[in-house]
């Protein structure tokens, strides 16, 4: 099974990449990738062609989307959503999520960060 890649949306600090990167994961930002503006639609559209799974704090928008993929049979690599939360609580639970499953498990599904407590 295959480790999840990560791309956070621009609510989302970009200080989390740094340290995931730093413990090994594969994470980027919309900032560190000259995507800054796009809206969430663009931001996920980049996220699967990249096989990566998209994390953000934007959640109403991104269930939205989340139904829409799944209403329209489109595929993605993970939905990751979030209230904002302190930054060690976000950085805790994202490595919970990312330690207890792989790719494979979160293709096409919402997850929530709440569930990693």
């Amino acid at each position: 099974m295959s480790p999840i890649s990560l791309y956070l949306d621009e609510d989302v600090r970009v200080l989390l990449a740094e340290v995931l990167r730093s413990r090994g994961y594969n994470a980027s930002h919309v900032l560190e990738v000259g995507r800054e503006g796009k809206n969430d639609s663009e931001q996920l559209t980049y996220a699967v062609s990249h096989k990566m799974a998209i994390l953000s704090h934007n959640v109403s928008d991104f269930i939205k989307l989340s139904k829409s993929y799944e209403r329209e049979g489109k595929h993605h690599f993970g939905i990751i959503v979030s209230g904002q939360i302190p930054f060690g609580e976000l950085l805790k639970r994202t490595l919970k999520m990312l330690s207890s499953n792989s790719s494979e498990m979160i293709k096409d599904r919402l997850v929530w960060l709440h569930d990693y407590k």
